[in-house]
């Protein structure tokens, strides 16, 4: 079960970023550690605050999001990669 809990969670986007010649279609996320979580606050993660994922989500995924990235997001990618992340804060035992 722990096993399970560490393991990157994969994101299909349904509007690809592109970075020059880079088209990103996917963003894996893995599960962060405390001091990743720092200049937020959970309660902000928990409720998929916009600024808080913003600051979290370049730290987490792969490949690497930028800030800019994630705040032109379209907002159902935004969403998925939200909950994705939020799998990430249960308890094994919630799963």
């Amino acid at each position: 079960m722990t096993q399970q809990a560490s393991k990157p969670h994969t994101v299909t986007l349904d509007t690809p970023i592109t970075r020059g010649e880079q088209t990103i279609t996917e963003i894996a996320l893995r599960k962060p550690s405390a001091g990743e979580l720092r200049g937020t606050s959970l309660n902000a993660l928990v409720n998929l605050d916009v600024d808080a994922l913003g600051k979290v989500l370049p730290r987490i995924s792969s490949p690497a999001l930028t800030e800019y990235d994630v705040r032109e997001l379209d907002p159902a990618d935004l969403v998925q990669l939200g909950v994705a992340f939020a799998d990430f804060l249960l308890p094994n035992r919630a799963r």
